[in-house]
């Protein structure tokens, strides 16, 4: 019988009682080291595999409790702008509290809500002429599109006032159609980024959408 590395693993894996009997034997085999030049006995290497190992889950671990801690954190702005929405009594309230909560709170340097369909208030830049094929685009989204490019002329929408801009989030604002569009812009090119998370970006645009509605239709009916 020819011996090979696997037909010697296999019989070690059928006769793992092998090595009970012959305990100096695991002290006795040397191995290169993973990180040196020198050996070290088959015991000493499967300790530091277990070590290595243990570095890595704590590793995972620590990343973990990052990812969570930044979700709570994330959750309780969004609980935040939830009950300012609830407190805005009317349009310009809303569109003041999307403001000051992103910027501030969110801590994203570059915000601009644009809206077309809704009763229109001409005095409010919000309500500023955006391109068909801005409107087309927006409407076609399934969530919130993010990127390192603005989308047509929506970085138009922020001005001059904010420099260095490398990241784009574009959020529609709709109900059974969409109305309009929540820009938010960073100079962080990791805060928005392709393929990323939308989960907290299509909450906070329910959320505006919502509130939105509510009060333009208030004013459409004089109330």
């Amino acid at each position: 019988m020819t011996l090979t590395p696997e037909s010697v693993a296999l019989w070690l894996k059928e006769h793992p009682d092998f090595f009970e009997t012959r305990s100096t034997l695991l002290a006795d085999i040397q191995l290169p080291h993973p990180h040196g030049t020198h050996a070290v006995s088959l015991a000493e290497r499967q300790l530091l595999a277990l070590r290595e190992k243990n570095r890595a889950l704590e590793a995972r671990l620590a990343e973990l409790i990052g990812y969570a801690e930044t979700n709570d954190s994330t959750s309780a702005k969004v609980h935040r702008l939830a009950l300012a929405l609830i407190r805005a009594n009317s349009l310009s309230a809303v569109l003041e509290a999307v403001r000051t909560l992103l910027q501030e709170d969110f801590a994203v340097p570059g915000m601009a809500v644009r809206l077309w369909g809704l009763p229109q208030d001409r005095e409010r830049p919000e309500f500023s002429e955006t391109s068909d094929a801005l409107r087309d685009f927006v409407g076609e989204l399934a969530a919130p599109h993010c990127s390192h490019e603005a989308v047509l002329e929506s970085a138009q929408w922020i001005g001059p006032d904010v420099a260095g801009l490398q990241s784009f989030a574009l959020v529609p604002l709709r109900d059974t159609e969409t109305f309009g569009a929540v820009l938010m812009a960073s100079n962080d090119r990791q805060r928005f980024y392709p393929d990323m998370g939308t989960f907290y970006l299509t909450r906070i645009g329910e959320l505006v959408s919502a509130a939105l509605r509510v009060h333009a239709q208030s004013a459409d009916h004089g109330d």
